[in-house]
């Protein structure tokens, strides 16, 4: 099977700024239902073994996307580094699900896309994004989250929080760029405003969607714990937990390997499945 591979692909967001996006799909076939890949909290769209799995998707029939948020710290021309660490200091919530929506609408349009089966799969901080979109997004027909967090309250607590208003900035180690990540404190005034559309409770709740949740029982970012309490949240989700497996699931960046990690592969074939029972592909 010949696979299309479009990379760094601009996308322009009027309320945030331009972006890069990829795409992944077989040249061949009639019309292929949208994937969109969205990355979690001090990750990009070329993290890892990202690439490995976008492969992974196009050569099962999918028309595979991922994209770096517009404020993750990545730039246009460097979207490899965190090379922006202003703008990913104004990221917030609001930024993302705009984003996010934009990647919808810029992808759907595509002749090669089938938008009648359009499916969100988001990792770590993306998927409360993803869960909170699809709840917002009637165009969203399947989620599925990978090590996701079940809140997106993740801010300093008690006088961290204090110290973080009076300053108006705290930081945050990125361990293997060792940069110094800031955080304005218009990250919380942000969420704050609009703290009911932030309640990935409620979204989960609310959602109308095939639904997959995946968690590693050993990840180490984000307690196994969440995707079980998504799981009660969302009754008929189906809930598939990876022994051993950490918060991405054994990938590194970077990843040098011609495969995925033993777990990612198990994620992937396990979303490829999830995606052609439900969607009757």
């Amino acid at each position: 099977m010949n696979i299309t591979r479009k990379q760094n692909i601009i996308i322009s967001n009027p309320e945030t700024k331009d972006f890069l996006a990829d795409a992944f799909y077989p040249e061949e076939g009639e019309k292929l239902p949208l994937v969109i890949f969205v990355h979690g909290y001090k990750g990009y769209k070329d993290w890892g073994a990202w690439n490995l799995m976008a492969e992974k998707f196009a050569s099962a029939g999918f028309f595979f996307v991922k994209f770096n948020f517009s404020h993750n710290g990545t730039t246009v021309e460097d979207p490899h580094n965190f090379a922006d660490l202003e703008a990913f200091g104004n990221n917030n919530y609001s930024k993302e699900l705009s984003d996010l929506g934009v990647v919808i609408d810029y992808f759907s349009k595509n002749e090669k896309v089938d938008n009648h089966k359009i499916i969100v799969i988001g990792h770590s901080r993306g998927g409360g994004i993803s869960i909170i979109k699809t709840y917002e997004d009637e165009r969203i027909h399947g989620l599925i989250t990978l090590a996701s967090v079940d809140t997106l309250d993740r801010f300093p607590k008690n006088e961290a929080f204090e110290q973080w208003k009076k300053e108006g900035i705290y930081y945050v180690l990125n361990g293997r760029t060792k940069q110094e990540m800031p955080h304005y404190f218009q990250f919380y005034e942000d969420y704050e405003k609009d703290i009911h559309r932030f309640d990935v409770e409620r979204a989960t709740e609310m959602a109308k969607v095939h639904f997959l949740i995946i968690h590693g029982t050993s990840d180490e970012s984000v307690n196994v714990k969440n995707a079980e309490h998504l799981h009660i949240l969302h009754p008929n989700s189906e809930l598939y937990l990876i022994e051993n497996a950490d918060h991405t699931f054994g990938a590194r960046e970077p990843w040098e390997k011609n495969e995925l990690p033993v777990y990612l592969r198990d994620v992937t074939e396990k979303c490829i499945m999830f995606i052609k029972e439900k969607m009757y592909l």
